[in-house]
C-alpha cells in the first residue's frame, strides 16, 4: 500500500510539473503572450470539457484495467439521438435525459461484451467504435442538423449547457469540475473506488476477496457511456447543431490524457487529480502550439511523443518504487 501511494505521488507530481512548465512556456513564447489573454483562456474553457468530461470516465475505467475506444462514436450517437428527439417535438430536458440513458445502454453493452467474451477491451471497443459509427452514418446520412430553433440562446437549458457564469467563465468548466469532484470522491473515498483499484490491480485476488469484478467493470463502462451522452449533448448545444464528426480522435486523446496524468495502462494505478491534469494538458498543448503557429500534424506528433515519454517515465517510477 505504501509503495502504491508513493507511485501515485510521484506520478501526480510529475504531471503537475509538466502542467506548470507548459503554462510558463506558452505564456512566454506565444505572440504578444496571447496564451494568458483572458479571452483565450475562456475559449479553451468552452472547448476542453467536451473531451475532459469523457476523460474522467475513461481514466476510472483504465484504473479498473479496461479501455473504451468507442467513446468517439458513442458521443456523436448520443448527440444524434438528442437532436432527433428535438426534431420530433420532445423537450430539450427529456431529450437530454434520454440521450444520456442511450449512452449508458451502449456503455453497458461494451462492458457486457468485454466481461462475457473475455476478449481484450481494446479489441471489443474498437469493434463497437466502428459499429456504432457505421450505424450513425447510415441513420444521419452524414448530414448536420441545426438545433438552434429548439434550443435558442439565453434559454434556461441553453445557459445550463453552454452559457457563462461570468463573462469569461464558461459553465462547461463548472460541469467538468463537478464530475471530477464526484468521481474523485467515489474513486478515493468510497468502497466502490477500492473495488475499482483492486479489480485493476489483480482481478483474481479481488474475486477471492468477494468483489464482483465483472459488475465493477460494467458499472465503469456505464459511467463512461453516461459521460459521453452528457458531453455529446453539451457539445451539440454549444455548436447549435449535430454533426456526425463530433468526437473525432477523442478515443486516443482521452487515453493519452489519462496516461499523461499518470494512469497505468495495466490498471490498478491512477488518481483523479492526475486524470484532471492530463485532461487539461492535452488542450493546453493544442492551444499553445496553434498560437505559436505550429502545423496541425506536428501538434499530433507532439502529443504522441509526450504520451510515449510519460509511459516510459511512469513505468520507470513504478519499477523504482516497487
Amino acid at each position: 500500500m505504501n509503495s502504491l501511494r508513493k507511485t501515485l505521488t510521484f506520478r501526480s507530481s510529475n504531471t503537475l510539473w509538466v502542467f506548470t512548465a507548459l503554462i510558463i512556456v506558452f505564456s512566454l513564447f506565444t505572440p504578444n503572450r496571447i496564451f494568458i489573454n483572458v479571452r483565450n483562456i475562456s475559449a479553451v474553457g468552452k472547448l476542453f470539457p467536451d473531451l475532459g468530461i469523457i476523460t474522467l470516465g475513461v481514466g476510472m475505467l483504465m484504473i479498473c484495467g479496461e479501455f473504451d475506444l468507442s467513446v468517439a462514436s458513442v458521443l456523436p450517437f448520443c448527440s444524434y439521438v438528442f437532436a432527433r428527439l428535438l426534431f420530433i417535438g420532445t423537450s430539450p430536458l427529456i431529450s437530454f435525459i434520454i440521450a444520456i440513458l442511450v449512452g449508458m445502454v451502449l456503455g453497458y453493452f461494451n462492458g457486457l461484451i468485454t466481461v462475457k467474451t473475455r476478449m481484450p477491451s481494446f479489441v471489443t471497443t474498437l469493434g463497437t467504435l466502428w459499429f456504432w459509427k457505421g450505424i450513425l452514418y447510415v441513420w444521419s446520412k452524414m448530414m448536420p442538423m441545426s438545433i438552434r430553433t429548439f434550443v435558442p440562446n439565453n434559454t434556461p437549458f441553453q445557459l445550463a449547457m453552454a452559457g457563462n457564469l461570468t463573462p469569461y467563465f464558461p459553465v462547461q468548466v463548472l460541469w467538468f469540475l463537478i464530475f471530477a469532484v464526484i468521481l474523485g470522491i467515489i474513486l478515493h473515498y468510497h468502497r466502490f473506488g477500492n473495488w475499482v483499484f483492486a479489480t485493476g490491480d489483480n482481478r483474481d485476488a479481488a474475486r477471492a476477496m468477494g468483489i464482483k469484478t465483472d459488475l465493477v467493470k460494467i458499472i465503469c463502462y456505464v459511467i463512461v457511456g453516461a459521460l459521453c451522452g452528457f458531453s455529446g449533448c453539451m457539445q451539440a448545444v454549444r455548436l447549435g447543431s449535430f454533426a456526425a464528426t463530433q468526437g473525432v480522435n477523442f478515443e486516443f486523446k482521452a487515453v493519452a490524457a489519462c496516461v499523461i496524468g499518470g494512469t497505468s495502462l495495466r490498471g490498478g494505478v491512477g488518481s483523479m487529480l492526475g486524470i484532471v491534469l492530463g485532461a487539461l494538458i492535452i488542450p493546453i498543448i493544442d492551444n499553445g502550439l496553434i498560437l505559436m503557429r505550429v502545423p496541425v500534424f506536428a501538434i499530433s506528433a507532439f502529443i504522441g511523443l509526450a504520451t510515449i515519454l510519460f509511459v516510459l517515465l511512469n513505468t520507470y517510477v513504478e519499477r523504482k518504487v516497487r
